[in-house]
């Protein structure tokens, strides 16, 4: 099945425009969370350049975040752009464990290919794409384990009916070595 970014769009929309009165939105540019305001009578959720993976790694954010945190823009949340040091790079996975971690889920659901991103392309150190994984993917059978929140849930239900793929198994993670 071909994935297009219209296809996450309804399927958002259809899961969260009225009970969060929250929209995905294609953007043109870097993705950015925007709250409610004289432009728009609703949030939205803006993604880059119409990439599928996008939409849904700027959902998992969404999915992270309190109701307080989805009312400032971009969540309120602290981004260090790509060229991070060691120490920096740190910190922004840890941030990112969870999710990546929905970004995974999202991905089987929609039997989409998940990548894990570290994100620092110029930096100063070469991140470990296997050790990152290896968190993302405790996260992710820690969600299997004890239970996934609501709104990830309700997502990924929507997205496992439109695509028809089975319930989420801890099968369908491999192990990053694995891959």
């Amino acid at each position: 099945m071909t994935h297009h970014y219209q296809q996450l769009i309804d399927i958002f929309d259809g899961c969260f425009a009225d009970d969060f009165n929250t929209r995905l939105i294609k953007g043109d540019d870097e993705p950015i969370y925007l709250p409610a305001d004289a432009d728009a009578p609703y949030n939205r959720i803006v993604f880059a350049h119409g990439f599928y993976a996008s939409a849904l790694h700027e959902i998992s954010h969404w999915c992270i975040a309190g109701a307080e945190r989805r009312k400032l823009v971009d969540f309120g949340y602290w981004y260090c752009p790509d060229g991070r040091d060691a120490a920096t790079q740190g910190q922004f996975e840890d941030v990112e464990v969870k999710p990546q971690a929905f970004d995974w889920l999202f991905c089987v659901a929609a039997g989409f290919p998940f990548n894990v991103s570290c994100d620092n392309l110029e930096g100063d150190v070469e991140p470990d794409r296997i050790v990152f994984q290896r968190r993302v993917h405790a996260q992710v059978m820690a969600y299997l384990e004890q239970g996934i929140p609501a709104r990830p849930a309700r997502f990924i239900k929507a997205l496992q009916d439109y695509y028809q793929t089975p319930p989420l198994a801890a099968a369908q993670f491999p192990w990053p070595e694995d891959l």
